[in-house]
């Protein structure tokens, strides 16, 4: 993708350091980073490299590189902390995924110990240990997953969670593709039941925006994430609402940075420049909005 010449924030990834630090900001929180064991992430990516059957659409994977290759690169446009989320898609993993997650933190400065999920007997065993080992994010991917988030084996979970104040990173929504549980009025159940939980809605709950919104206006512990919104390739088939920067204003301290990074189909830069658009387009956000999206709420979900 070729660098934009209109609009605000960095053009290109060389950009961003230097523009994250005009905030006045010492790096950026990104609450939505894919790291994975080197055999799942490969066929992730050959999952992206059929995206025409699947979506209907190319996905070309934007920083498919070794692993050091992509560290660096999340270093060099100034990440000082990121949550890499792993999940399951079958039972049994999740243990053995936050094993790993915690093994991959303790080498890399930079990431967030994180954990995930799955609906199973030792579900709550599962998070209660990843969360006493120092667990500081967990991932809840209810469409790979294909499970009901409301499932009673993971009431548990939810609970320990919220009295934990330990985020959950849930992607609920449809996006890119219904799935078996997906909807974020299926999600509303597990908060009705546990409104304290720490709830970060994936993609913004894409494509139910609106939903989205609404949820964060009636849980006081609800947040969104960036990951994917208004971009140029997603405005294509999941655009935000024509009044988006608008409604942002109301909630200018429930909005996270996210990316889903390395797994993009373009630059770093370019879902930095669509928060940076939402901040110039409403006089009730700007830069405070900017430092607090790409740094101060993160690092404090995170507990940074």
């Amino acid at each position: 993708m070729p660098p934009e010449d209109d609009g605000p924030g960095p053009r290109t990834d060389d950009e961003v350091a230097g523009w994250v630090r005009s905030l006045g900001l010492p790096g950026l929180v990104d609450i939505h980073v894919h790291f994975l064991p080197e055999r799942m992430l490969t066929k992730v990516w050959e999952y992206f490299d059929r995206a025409e059957d699947h979506y209907g659409l190319r996905w070309p994977v934007r920083y498919r590189l070794p692993e050091p290759e992509r560290l660096d690169a999340l270093r060099s446009v100034g990440v000082r902390a990121f949550a890499p989320l792993v999940y399951p898609h079958k039972p049994g993993m999740a243990a053995w995924l936050n094993g790993w997650a915690r093994d991959f933190a303790d080498g890399v400065p930079e990431a967030v110990p994180t954990a995930t999920v799955y609906p199973e007997p030792s579900a709550q065993r599962d998070v209660a240990a990843a969360v006493a080992a120092g667990a500081r994010c967990v991932k809840a991917h209810v469409q790979v997953g294909a499970y009901d988030p409301a499932d009673e084996a993971l009431d548990a979970v939810w609970g320990l969670l919220a009295e934990a104040g330990v985020p959950v990173v849930v992607h609920c929504g449809h996006g890119p593709l219904r799935g078996a549980h997906t909807g974020l009025d299926v999600f509303e159940r597990v908060l009705r039941r546990h409104p304290r939980l720490v709830a970060v809605l994936a993609h913004a709950g894409m494509p139910e925006y609106d939903l989205a919104l609404s949820l964060v206006q009636r849980y006081d512990r609800v947040y969104l994430d960036t990951t994917m919104v208004g971009v140029p390739f997603t405005e294509e088939f999941m655009p935000v609402p024509g009044d988006w920067p608008r409604r942002l204003a109301g909630i200018a301290d429930r909005v996270v940075l996210g990316t889903d990074f390395p797994n993009i189909p373009y630059t770093y830069a370019t879902q930095l420049r669509a928060v940076a658009a939402w901040a110039e387009a409403d006089p009730g956000l700007g830069e405070p909005f900017l430092r607090a999206v790409l740094h101060d709420t993160p690092a404090r979900l995170l507990g940074m």
